[in-house]
């Protein structure tokens, strides 16, 4: 007896759909999942057979979501999260305490769901958080003072005796006031920081750095402005009409908050990668495993959500 793909549509499959939605490329999500990148790629064209319809548009570097794809994802996270609540028995259930680092704009965006989720599957589970910046709480992992931490993950290099686990890829977009500044036309990107003082996104940061790249690469002479660590008040400074800012997309609620225009940078949009990091010697840790599993349920329900 032959059986066809559809007949054997694996949970794997449908599972490294998801993580190519939360880590934005096939690349990304096959570091995470342990596969080569053409094996994912593979699990991709597959699962557009089975659909019948394309999942991603694959021109650009960064794996695009079609439409179709973006409405399928919310369906496939909350079928997902039922299928793992089955798989994890309590008697499997995380215990004790563990100390987590997160980043200002995870405490505000996945940090809720992923708490209620252990809550609910690891009522034994205690986690004791701190706020910090990416390198200040990759330090702190390092150092054992805390035993993992939500951060921007470096764009090269890194210490093997770190674990990254992927959660989502953010894209970063230009900030412009509402009304332009002085009245002058709508422009570019790039005409839009010529024209007017660049408030940059701290530079000591990773995405600070990533965004500041992206500046200097398509502007030549950015007017100097200033020079700010909080997204938030970089949003209320630009909505003041105090100039324009390259930062990561901000969440739907800020953006309800301040009278600011969201401006898309295209395909070559800059991006950073935000990530559960931990000890390599603590990766079988129930803990750390109950966390980047609530963590990912998550980050990929955020967005679908956006999408």
């Amino acid at each position: 007896m032959s059986f066809s793909y559809h007949s054997l549509m694996k949970i794997d499959t449908l599972r490294s759909f998801q993580v190519v939605l939360a880590t934005g490329s096939f690349a990304g999500a096959a570091k995470q999942l342990n596969l080569t990148p053409s094996a994912v790629s593979l699990q991709m064209k597959q699962l557009e057979e089975y659909f019948g319809q394309l999942l991603f548009d694959r021109s650009a570097r960064t794996a695009r979501p079609t439409p179709f794809a973006r409405a399928s994802a919310a369906s496939l996270a909350q079928s997902m999260a039922l299928i793992d609540g089955l798989r994890n028995p309590r008697v499997l259930s995380a215990t004790g305490i563990l100390r987590l680092g997160v980043i200002a704009s995870v405490e505000k965006s996945v940090l809720p769901r992923t708490l209620s989720l252990l809550q609910a599957e690891h009522p034994a589970l205690a986690v004791r958080m701190s706020l910090d910046v990416s390198g200040a709480l990759v330090d702190s992992v390092k150092a054992g003072r805390i035993d993992a931490a939500v951060a921007v993950r470096p764009q090269s290099g890194g210490s093997t005796r770190l674990h990254w686990y992927d959660l989502m890829r953010e894209s970063f977009v230009l900030l412009a006031p509402p009304v332009t500044l002085g009245g002058t036309p709508d422009g570019t990107p790039a005409q839009l920081l010529e024209r007017h003082p660049w408030i940059r996104y701290d530079t000591k940061l990773t995405g600070g750095r990533i965004a500041a790249a992206y500046v200097r690469r398509i502007c030549r002479g950015p007017r100097p402005g200033f020079e700010v660590t909080s997204t938030d008040a970089i949003m209320a400074m630009v909505a003041e009409g105090l100039g324009v800012s390259v930062v990561p997309r901000p969440r739907a609620a800020m953006l309800a908050s301040y009278a600011v225009r969201l401006i898309e940078l295209g395909p070559h949009a800059p991006s950073r990668q935000i990530a559960l990091v931990a000890r390599s010697s603590d990766t079988e840790d129930r803990r750390v495993l109950a966390v980047a599993g609530a963590l990912r349920r998550a980050a990929a329900s955020a967005s679908a959500a956006a999408a």
